[in-house]
């Protein structure tokens, strides 16, 4: 089966630090540049990392925090994964992806304890009225180059329009080669396709003219997502002064289960 990436092998230090090394397939290629990877495959072999690093029962990751250094090299590269703040009730992880020498991502999750909280469980985000199966398919984000958009499959809502809208996406992927895929790698390993399901400008201004990569992902969960289909409920806005941000409600075919927010950097397209 097809995979977004190839596991080489893993060192577990003295000291807790593991170190797990890995190969991109063209299939993580991202979008502006075609020898980079794309974001979101990126977030998912982090999340990968993150999850199955020292686990505790009953402790779930809640948040996801990655901040982006720079290109991210289609090439082989390192995550070193360490705990930050152990706890038993609240821990903090990191995951730091490497690659040609330097530092690219920097990933920083919280583990929280998990109980019963249904007694005063409650939502303000809506649950769509359809789901993904009912929408038509939507291929406008093709416009977009580079391997990751090419695995992926979206389907959107009638409403969906420049700078807001539902899109739900899919793939077909392993998250590594050979290795099960769990639904938070597969689910989260998609969430930065945010920024570019509703570009203010419409997919084929903003791939020619204008470019607004995000800096940063920042993912929310109140409750572990389940399934294949993600549904993005995306706004993006843009500032005055060449800054802006893409915010979204999260989905799965059950309802909402977190927010996810980018911070962009609005620039015109090099020549």
């Amino acid at each position: 089966m097809a995979a977004y990436y190839h596991f080489i092998k893993r060192e577990q230090q003295a000291d807790g630090v593991c170190v797990a090394h890995y190969k991109p397939t063209k299939h993580a290629q991202g979008a502006w540049n075609e020898h980079e990877q794309h974001m979101a495959p990126a977030t998912g072999v982090l999340t990968t990392e993150l999850e199955r690093y020292m686990p505790q029962d009953n402790m779930r990751i809640a948040r996801i925090s990655l901040d982006i250094l720079g290109l991210i090299p289609l090439d082989d590269f390192i995550i070193t994964t360490r705990c930050i703040r152990p706890g038993r009730t609240i821990e903090l992880i990191e995951s730091v992806m490497s690659s040609r020498g330097r530092d690219c991502i920097i990933a920083r999750a919280w583990r929280l304890l998990t109980q019963d909280t249904s007694a005063v469980a409650g939502l303000e985000d809506q649950k769509p009225s359809y789901k993904p199966d009912a929408l038509p398919a939507w291929n406008d984000m093709k416009g977009w180059p580079g391997g990751f958009i090419e695995s992926v499959r979206l389907v959107a809502s009638s409403e969906r329009r420049p700078g807001k809208g539902m899109v739900w996406i899919t793939n077909d992927l392993e998250m590594v080669a050979g290795e099960p895929t769990h639904d938070l790698v597969h689910l989260l390993g998609m969430v930065d396709t945010a920024n570019g399901v509703v570009p203010r400008l419409g997919i084929e201004l903003s791939a020619a003219q204008w470019m607004f990569p995000n800096t940063d992902l920042q993912i929310h969960m109140h409750r572990a997502p389940t399934g294949q289909w993600l549904g993005i409920e995306a706004v993006q806005q843009y500032g005055y002064d060449g800054i802006g941000i893409t915010s979204a409600i999260l989905h799965d075919i059950h309802g909402p289960f977190g927010r996810s927010e980018q911070i962009l950097t609005i620039r015109p397209m090099p020549s």
